[in-house]
């Protein structure tokens, strides 16, 4: 059974959805909870000894993404759960790998929405296709539609 649970959250409809299953399995299965939201990075151009880039993170909106995380860690306390969030840096998949490794996961949820049209999906991509090839552990892919 999960013993380890980690939200990939957003915020958004499908990651509510996330989060409304993950706290029904939570309490199904007496799990730990964990939250991660996933801030893209900025790429800043520098000039040193040729071109490179700068990564960094805007703190507006790092607080903007912070907020999010601690309402859905505020909903699962609401329900009896307890949940641990945290707002990381860095390319999704990677990123969500990297914390399924470090609290040693046994699932990871994820929301996901159909994208509407072929250029969509081309250009966005999808985080959860990605997730599934790269995570150590089982993936959870809620849909709504």
């Amino acid at each position: 059974m999960y013993k380890r649970i980690l939200l990939a959250y957003d915020g958004s409809a499908p990651g509510q959805q996330a989060l409304l299953d993950c706290q029904e399995i939570g309490q199904w299965t007496r799990a730990e909870l964990f939250l991660v939201a996933v801030m893209p990075t900025l790429a800043t151009p520098i000039m040193a000894e040729g071109w490179a880039y700068e990564t960094h993170a805007d703190p507006a909106d790092r607080a903007a993404y912070q907020a999010v995380l601690d309402s859905g860690v505020q909903r699962l306390a609401e329900a009896g759960l307890q949940a641990q969030g945290e707002v990381v840096t860095g390319h999704s998949v990677d990123e969500i790998v990297h914390c399924a490794h470090r609290i040693g996961a046994d699932l990871i949820v994820v929301g996901h929405k159909h994208q509407d049209s072929w250029a969509a999906r081309w250009w966005r991509g999808s985080v959860s296709k990605a997730l599934i090839e790269h995570a150590p552990c089982s993936v959870l892919v809620v849909i709504t539609p």
